[in-house]
């Protein structure tokens, strides 16, 4: 199939929530945030006449009127016919986002030993799915493994895939730049650039936890005023989002609370283990999945219990000042079900209130994701939609 980066043509549904920029508008960017404000509203509140839009935007009847005009010969929306209210005047005339049109291949690299991808509506359904073995392979193996497997995805999209979005562990920057992701062997990978540059079809590539955090806003229940998705895997990271703004940090390393130090010589029971970044101690050898299936490993269902709830202990002393500082209105917890629902989920909740203010711990809630295991796939789709089409 030929990938294009055209855009779209089915009207589309409303869904999610928007981000809210985070970026001064320039006066040579007014046209392009317009644009962006107009596809916002169409993609989140589905079909609307130009009024509604001029309304929900803020945007000026003209100015809307102008920027639907362009949408209209892009392919962009359609125009879906008179909405009758019974109303004196003339009838308003409905538009909507075409979405059944163009597809997204997306990816997850989260799993150690497998890379899963995807093909994508734009709404999140899937069409395709596909997935390849590392077999040990680090760098640039790694890379290639990859790109084979994307390739493999865009032949089987059903229609024009207007961008790939890629979830991965590590340290990345905005442009797709993985600083660092030791557990890949990557370290200043121009990764996004290299793919895109490769396959034909503009690559973003970001944080898993960041996607995940991105899909919670979008496809999920999360309400934007202050959520934090705790990822919990082979290794363990976090993605915030606070008022509607996704939280990078200095040099993109927000959220890294796996190499948080929960255990030394002075913790009672517990053994400070080894862990990946070279320190000893970390929240990540205790908390992710291959260390919490260790720590359960042939005790009886008691015992298990406590096993977690410990787990869940350290864990609410690592995010009690962060709430605090964030005043964050839940932590959603992402991962196997069996082991973060239950003991452990409760007791980080009962730590974090118990060493928080009132105002801050007593309306704070800790659930458990509301997206499947497909949550990196769904926020990789996100990374594409904000990129090439300003939706999020």
């Amino acid at each position: 199939m030929t990938a294009t980066t055209k855009p779209l043509p089915a009207a589309g549904r409303g869904i999610g929530r928007a981000l809210r920029p985070t970026a001064k508008v320039l006066p040579e960017h007014a046209r392009a945030h317009n644009r962006s404000l107009v596809l916002q509203h169409l993609f989140h509140y589905g079909p609307s006449s130009r009024a509604d839009i001029a309304r929900s935007t803020g945007l000026t009847r003209v100015t809307v009127s102008d920027l639907v005009a362009v949408l209209l010969s892009e392919g962009l929306v359609e125009e879906l016919g008179i909405r009758n209210e019974g109303k004196v005047g003339k009838p308003a005339t409905l538009v909507g986002m075409r979405t059944d049109d163009f597809q997204i291949v997306a990816a997850d690299l989260t799993d150690e030993a497998n890379l899963r991808a995807a093909v994508r509506t734009l709404v999140g359904d899937v069409v395709a799915r596909g997935s390849a073995h590392l077999d040990g392979r680090t760098g640039a193996d790694a890379v290639a493994t990859l790109e084979h497997l994307l390739r493999e995805m865009l032949a089987a999209a059903t229609r024009p895939v207007i961008g790939i979005g890629i979830a991965s562990p590590g340290v990345i920057d905005a442009d797709g730049h993985v600083l660092e992701a030791p557990n890949r062997g990557w370290y200043d990978v121009p990764l996004a650039a290299d793919l895109s540059a490769a396959l034909g079809v503009p690559v973003h590539v970001a944080n898993d936890a960041n996607t995940r955090a991105l899909a919670e806003f979008t496809y999920g229940a999360a309400t934007g005023d202050g959520t934090m998705v705790v990822t919990v895997g082979q290794g363990v990271g976090a993605g915030i989002v606070v008022d509607g703004v996704l939280v990078r940090g200095r040099r993109h390393a927000a959220g890294e609370i796996g190499h948080v130090t929960v255990v030394d010589e002075t913790t009672p029971d517990e053994d400070p283990q080894p862990c990946a970044c070279g320190r000893t101690g970390c929240l990540e050898t205790v908390l992710s999945v291959p260390a919490l299936r260790r720590r359960v490993a042939g005790l009886d269902p008691h015992a298990t219990d406590a096993a977690l709830a410990s787990v869940g202990r350290m864990l609410g002393l690592v995010l009690a000042p962060v709430s605090s500082a964030l005043n964050l209105a839940e932590i959603v917890l992402s991962g196997p079900p069996e082991l973060l629902d239950g003991p452990l989920r409760e007791a980080t909740l009962d730590t974090v209130r118990r060493r928080t203010m009132p105002a801050i711990g007593q309306g704070l809630q800790v659930r458990m994701a509301s997206l499947d295991e497909d949550g990196a796939l769904a926020g990789a789709s996100v990374l594409v939609l904000a990129g090439q089409l300003g939706v999020s």
